[in-house]
């Protein structure tokens, strides 16, 4: 009986450590994710807030360049965690983050630093050239 109540205290205070390193912070983890975040118009500007040095890729379903880019994007995110987080917007589904931003064509890439946009990057680009700009801000 005593090992049972112990397991349970090990294991709620294991659940709490886990809740506590998780870094989660308005929605978002604070620790960067390896994998890029889905943006909406709605969570955007949270998203953009709350991660120190933030990549956002606007694309679209039928965007042939966008889907080139896809899996550089999703790369970039596993080899940078830790460093810059990433979040792709689909612009058909998103227009008002779209409009706000002036994004003409697609895919974009906008570099946030601090909340604020510091860079952009317009096509799809080899990931090495991607790697260069992203350098500058790390």
């Amino acid at each position: 009986m005593q090992d049972d109540e112990l397991e349970k205290i090990k294991q709620r205070k294991l659940a709490e450590l886990m809740k506590k390193m998780s870094g989660i912070k308005g929605g978002f983890v604070t620790q960067t994710p390896s994998e890029p975040v889905t943006l909406t118009d709605e969570n955007f500007d949270s998203f953009i807030s709350s991660n120190r040095l933030a990549v956002v890729d606007f694309w679209a379903e039928w965007c042939a360049p966008c889907r080139m880019l896809a899996p550089v994007i999703k790369e970039l995110a596993k080899e940078y965690a830790g460093k810059i987080t990433f979040g792709k917007l689909n612009v058909d589904e998103n227009p008002k983050t779209a409009m706000k931003f002036g994004i003409m064509s697609i895919p974009t890439l906008i570099v946030f630093k601090d909340g604020q946009p510091v860079d952009m990057i317009i096509g799809a680009v080899p990931k090495r050239q991607i790697e260069v700009r992203l350098n500058r801000y790390i």
